[in-house]
């Protein structure tokens, strides 16, 4: 922050960058207007706005696209909506695990010293807005509806198209702009170094705990998954660091010496005052988000510290619904061993009634040899996501690990939770992020609110 109070310019990254500055002026008149407009008649007439409805069909209809890493698409989009995120301090967090926590934690934090603040985070629970959130507060239906609206007009004829990533951040940091931030926090979705978020110039690179996961995208190795999380460091701009396992950590320092980026590793965990979310792996997250809020030079005290960690709210980790059921979204094996050590620090020796859903590519064997050993035994229900792994191939990888393990294979996740109740155990509804959104959505009597998404 500046003398005068106003934040550093946080800007898109302009690199290759010019090539696009006058993408909209090089097109044919006629095709600028016929974008924005359908014929009817002979006649040009504009294209109604879509409805919040219509606009997440249209939205999840780019996941046809698939993912694709790189950054000219985003860049073209972001200079041609005019995002200028100047005046905003920006912290961009990227890691295999706890990034979700992290950022929320920081979000927090400065919310509590009074800044205006803006954060983008992915996948989402329940509904699409969660991803988008100025304030605390979840975008609106209408700015969802009214955005991508302006995005579907305005990439009708782009090759290649958009993808649901590009356009959703796109989106974000649109609203961002507009609400004039002090304070904007972005989460990668997929890796770093070729991530959307990555277009845009950071004040701070903040690299939660790193291990295996999407390795289809990110590589076989920590080596390689780590290189393309440490690809969010940028030349000059301070790098905070949770502890890593020693191949990342290598990759995570050459990468900063090259850029002349200084660099902090947090080893300790925060313990001056209560945190809203359990477990002692909270305490490292929040000593990381604290790092990085002194990283980026804003003024927070102690008390908006204290404040912000005790209020901060981050669904389905460790979340306790009621007295019995435990929420969380673990779905690789790093973080189901967490997981299962903070289970067993809140209920020591006791097991749980275990309802479990992954996604069909991740590594089904080690997150059920993780949480095999804290369970009495397992409950597989099917469903609503399109990339659920194959149940009965689950059970066989359940049995295999622990043949012992009684589990069975209710039909919807309202049977797995009617059994569940009858056991004696607390339940631990765990496997993947979209699952329990799932689970929330019905527990909170909106099942018919759950926006299932496969991103």
């Amino acid at each position: 922050m500046s003398d005068s109070g106003v934040f550093g310019g946080a800007r898109p990254d302009r690199h290759d960058r010019a090539s696009q500055k006058n993408a909209g002026a090089n097109q044919p008149t006629a095709q600028l207007f016929c974008r924005d407009a359908v014929n009817v008649g002979g006649a040009f007439v504009p294209r109604p706005p879509l409805t919040y409805k219509e606009a997440l069909a249209w939205l999840y209809s780019l996941q046809r696209f698939g993912i694709k890493l790189g950054l000219e698409n985003i860049r073209r989009l972001l200079a041609e909506l005019h995002v200028d995120l100047h005046g905003s301090c920006v912290i961009h967090v990227a890691g295999t695990n706890g990034k979700g926590s992290v950022c929320a934690m920081i979000d927090s934090i400065c919310r509590a010293q009074g800044y205006r603040t803006g954060l983008f985070i992915s996948p989402h629970l329940i509904t699409f807005r969660e991803r988008i959130r100025v304030n605390g507060g979840m975008i609106s239906q209408d700015a969802v509806a009214n955005g991508l609206t302006l995005i579907r007009d305005l990439v009708a004829n782009w090759q290649p198209h958009p993808t649901f990533f590009e356009v959703t951040t796109a989106l974000g940091l649109k609203s961002f702009a507009e609400a004039k931030l002090d304070i904007v926090i972005l989460e990668t979705g997929l890796g770093g170094r070729l991530d959307a978020t990555n277009a845009i110039q950071s004040d701070v690179s903040v690299i939660t705990p790193i291990d295996f996961d999407h390795e289809k995208w990110l590589g076989d190795s920590l080596e390689k998954i780590a290189a393309e999380k440490a690809g969010i460091i940028k030349p000059g701009v301070p790098v905070v660091c949770a502890a890593q396992r020693d191949e990342a950590e290598k990759v995570i320092r050459a990468r900063a010496i090259a850029c002349e980026a200084p660099l902090q590793f947090v080893t300790e965990s925060y313990g001056r005052s209560a945190i809203g979310l359990p477990g002692d792996y909270q305490k490292q997250n929040a000593a990381v988000a604290i790092a990085a809020v002194h990283a980026a030079k804003i003024g927070i005290d102690e008390k908006a510290i204290a404040r912000g960690l005790a209020t901060v709210e981050c669904p389905a980790r460790f979340q306790k619904w009621d007295g019995k059921v435990i929420i969380d979204g673990a779905h690789n094996p790093a973080a189901a061993r967490v997981l299962a050590r903070t289970w067993r620090e809140i209920f020591g020796d006791q097991r749980a009634t275990l309802i479990l859903a992954v996604l069909s590519d991740k590594n089904l064997r080690g997150i059920c040899e993780a949480l095999a050993p804290i369970a009495e035994s397992v409950l597989l229900p099917k469903i609503r996501s399109e990339r659920a792994a194959d149940l009965e191939v689950l059970a066989r990888v359940l049995s295999s690990i622990t043949p012992s393990l009684p589990y069975s294979i209710p039909k919807c996740v309202g049977e797995a939770l009617a059994v569940a109740r009858t056991r004696p155990n607390p339940i631990l509804i765990t496997g993947s992020l979209h699952f329990a959104g799932e689970v929330l959505a019905y527990l909170r009597g909106e099942a018919a609110a759950f926006e299932e998404c496969a991103q």
